[in-house]
């Protein structure tokens, strides 16, 4: 565990040093949220949980949850997918 968290710590240091893009480099995920009705989301690995209430999804090194309202998948691919409906929170677990 010691040695994956220094590696990590040792990408992220390169990445700010050089100023590349985190999300690319690191394969972080990237949320856009537009007001509370629409997210964007980007480099997510898999859907864990799809209910008109809560979508959970996986990172990298990460999961993401959307809480809310009518929640629905507009549409996915391999990169990036589009959720809407009434958000009330994003957590990230």
């Amino acid at each position: 565990m010691k040695k994956e968290s220094k590696l990590r710590q040792k990408k992220e240091s390169l990445v700010e040093t050089l100023q590349l893009p985190k999300d690319v480099c690191l394969g972080a995920l990237r949320v856009t949220l537009t007001g509370d009705t629409e997210a964007w989301i980007e480099n997510y690995r898999g859907i864990l949980e799809y209910t008109d209430q809560s979508i959970l999804l996986q990172g990298k090194t990460c999961q993401v949850c959307f809480e809310g309202n009518r929640l629905s998948i507009d549409y996915y691919t391999n990169e990036d997918m589009k959720i809407s409906g009434c958000i009330t929170a994003v957590r990230y677990l």
